[in-house]
């Protein structure tokens, strides 16, 4: 049995301690059952947030794409499932199995990735690079992406996210225990998230994406994320770009809430993904 609680404009059913799914109640509501205000092929937005990220400040994204006629559903990352990457993939593997099951198997999906958020996309990656016949349907299914504020770079980048978002008073502390503890369980950790990432540059969705992120971003590189958005349109994948010279991690819609509102609208229109223009 899900847990269910509210939350304004959606149901919300706890599907499992970290995947929450939220039922869009602004469209009609076909009552005894899980997809109430929803039907099976209504298109659904994946949101992969970031860690520690605020309940509120997630709302704040689902209501846009409540706005716009997506459900939404979100899987929170852990901090365990980045430091011992076999974890994580073993979550993300739940998700993709989720994803293949009703009432989600024959939604068009659209991800939003934010920060460290996007390494769990990697996961599910690796699981469809390993198995493309089986998670064949998914894959089609995702019909637009969204990455805002990716850590990307190098493992000190990564390190200097945990920094950040675990225990920011420590974050010099946390930043070389973990460069440390990557370099001890390189085999285990290492080499696993550079495979994520490998996976992710030459990813099986080749649909259109868009990329959030600003030159003074401590944790996401912008020359690395400008040659990826570079090798996917080499790819033949249509990419847009969204840059600022001075922002927030994960705080570009806080800080640039017009020009955000306005690329994201801009992009989800192109997707015609629902008869609802997206609208400032």
């Amino acid at each position: 049995m899900l847990a269910r609680k509210s939350m304004r404009r959606a149901k919300a059913y706890k599907i499992t301690k970290n995947v929450t799914f939220y039922i869009n109640e602004l469209r009609p509501v076909v009552p005894g059952s899980l997809t109430q205000g929803s039907q099976d092929h209504n298109p659904m937005m994946v949101m992969l947030p970031w860690l520690g990220s605020h309940p509120k400040a997630v709302a704040k994204y689902c209501e846009i794409y409540f706005h716009i006629g997506f459900d939404v559903l979100v899987m929170e990352s852990k901090i365990k499932d980045f430091l011992w990457p076999r974890w994580g993939l073993e979550r993300d593997k739940c998700l993709l199995e989720l994803l293949e099951s009703e009432p989600f198997v024959s939604r068009p999906l659209l991800v939003h990735a934010f920060s460290i958020g996007r390494y769990s996309f990697g996961q599910m990656l690796v699981h469809i690079s390993m198995n493309t016949q089986k998670y064949e349907s998914p894959t089609k299914r995702i019909e637009g992406q969204i990455y805002d504020s990716l850590v990307a770079g190098s493992m000190t980048h990564m390190a200097t996210g945990l920094g950040k978002t675990v225990l920011p008073r420590s974050e010099s502390l946390v930043r070389r225990v973990s460069l440390l503890y990557f370099k001890m369980f390189k085999e285990q950790i290492t080499e696993h998230l550079e495979k994520a990432i490998d996976v992710f540059w030459n990813i099986p969705a080749t649909t259109p994406a868009l990329l959030f992120y600003c030159n003074n971003d401590p944790l996401c590189d912008a020359k690395t994320v400008e040659q990826l958005a570079a090798y996917w349109r080499s790819r033949g994948m249509k990419v847009t770009e969204k840059r600022w010279e001075e922002s927030i991690h994960a705080g570009h819609l806080k800080r640039h809430p017009e020009e955000y509102l306005s690329t994201l609208h801009t992009f989800l229109n192109s997707l015609h993904m629902t008869s609802h223009k997206a609208k400032l």
